[in-house]
C-alpha cells in the first residue's frame, strides 16, 4: 500500500500556495518525498486564474492592489477563482499518476470522492459532478482542477466553507451591469459553502473532516515540508509566481 505524507492546514500568500505545489511536484517525482496531500489558506485574499487565462481581462487588477488581495497565475487550467481567506479550505494532492486511472474525469472523481466522503462527515451529503465540480443541496461547494506534467498528477481544489459573492465579484471582471441584487441572487442559486448549508459546523471541524476523508483507507504520516522543498519554493514564488512575467503572461 502506497504510504502518504499529509500536510496539515498553513496560511500563506498566493505565490507561495502556487510554489509549494511545483516544489512538492517535483520533490515527489524526484522521490525525495512521498505522495503529499496538502490542506491551506490563502492570507492574504487572493484571487487565481487558469494557466491558459488573460489576468487583466479575467480579474479587476487595480482593485485587488488596492485592497491588499493578491493575484496570481495557476499551473492548472480552468476559470478565475476568489480565495476567501476565511472563507474556505483548499487542498493539494500530489502524486505519481499511476495511482489514478488515466482518464481525466475517472481521476478527478476518484479525488472528489474524498471531499465528498469528508462532508458527509459533517452531516452534508455531497457528490461528484462531472467534470470536476462537487454539489451540495443542488448547489456547487468544491471546484477543482487538474495538471499531469512529467508523471506527476497535481489536483487542487476549493471547498467553500463560508461565502462573500459581493466581494467575488468585485474583483472578477463581470460587466458592471450584470453586478445587482438580481445577478448575485442568482449566483447563489447556484453556490453554496458549509455554513449555508450548516451554520453550527466550524472551519475545524471542516478541516478535521477532510482530513479524515481524504486519509480513510490509506497509510499516511502527517509531515513537513523538507528543508529542500521550502528553499525551493521561495525561490519559485520569488522568481515566478510573484512575478509580473508569470502572471500577466497572457
Amino acid at each position: 500500500m502506497t504510504n502518504w505524507r499529509v500536510l496539515d492546514l498553513t496560511a500563506n500568500s498566493a505565490s507561495v500556495n502556487m510554489a509549494l505545489d511545483e516544489a512538492i511536484s517535483d520533490a515527489v517525482k524526484a522521490k525525495k518525498a512521498l505522495p503529499t496531500i496538502r490542506f491551506y489558506k490563502w492570507k492574504p485574499s487572493a484571487v487565481s486564474v487558469g494557466y491558459f487565462q488573460s489576468l487583466t481581462d479575467e480579474v479587476d487588477v487595480a482593485l485587488c492592489k488596492k485592497t491588499g488581495i493578491d493575484f496570481v497565475r495557476r499551473r492548472t487550467g480552468g476559470g478565475a477563482v476568489y480565495h476567501d481567506g476565511n472563507g474556505e479550505i483548499t487542498y493539494s494532492v500530489i502524486a505519481p499518476e499511476s495511482l489514478f486511472p488515466k482518464g481525466i474525469t475517472e481521476s478527478y472523481h476518484v479525488i472528489c470522492g474524498w471531499i465528498a466522503d469528508a462532508l458527509g462527515r459533517i452531516g452534508i451529503p455531497a457528490e461528484f459532478k462531472p467534470i470536476n465540480d462537487i454539489i451540495a443541496a443542488g448547489k456547487k461547494i468544491s471546484g477543482n482542477a487538474q495538471t499531469r506534467r512529467n508523471g506527476i498528477l497535481l489536483q487542487h481544489g476549493t471547498i467553500l466553507y463560508k461565502l462573500d459573492v459581493a466581494t467575488m465579484f468585485s474583483l472578477l471582471k463581470v460587466p458592471k451591469e450584470k453586478i445587482s441584487d438580481k445577478f448575485i441572487e442568482d449566483v447563489k442559486q447556484r453556490v453554496t459553502s458549509v455554513t449555508d448549508i450548516n451554520p453550527q459546523v466550524t472551519e475545524q471541524q471542516l478541516k478535521d473532516a477532510l482530513v479524515a476523508g481524504f486519509t480513510s483507507g490509506k497509510e499516511f504520516e502527517f509531515g513537513t515540508i523538507t528543508a529542500e522543498e521550502k528553499a525551493a519554493a521561495e525561490k519559485l514564488a520569488k522568481e515566478r509566481y510573484g512575478s509580473d512575467e508569470w502572471n500577466f503572461l497572457r
